[in-house]
């Protein structure tokens, strides 16, 4: 199981941001958001938005940390992108 999570740099609501991918499946996805306390409201499309205060806990919890550039990467590698824009399948 791989899951991986960009640093805490996207803007919104007053606060700082990071997402959450597997490059497996959006199962694994899912399993992983919920052990470490993400709300089902958080996803979106391909991705969970998690707040900087919980960036520490996906690290510690197994997440692994790469660049935004590589997380798009190994996302759409995995054929898991869902870019804005296009229906969901």
């Amino acid at each position: 199981m791989t899951v991986y999570i960009d640093p805490p740099t996207w803007p919104g609501h007053g606060r700082m941001w990071s997402h959450l991918v597997s490059d497996v499946s959006f199962e694994e996805l899912h399993a992983f958001a919920a052990s470490i306390g993400c709300p089902p409201r958080a996803f979106e499309r391909d991705h969970y938005d998690v707040p900087d205060t919980r960036y520490a806990d996906a690290v510690a919890a197994g997440a692994v940390e790469v660049g935004s550039k590589e997380l798009v990467r190994r996302l759409t590698a995995a054929g898991l992108r869902r870019p804005k824009g296009r229906p969901v399948q």
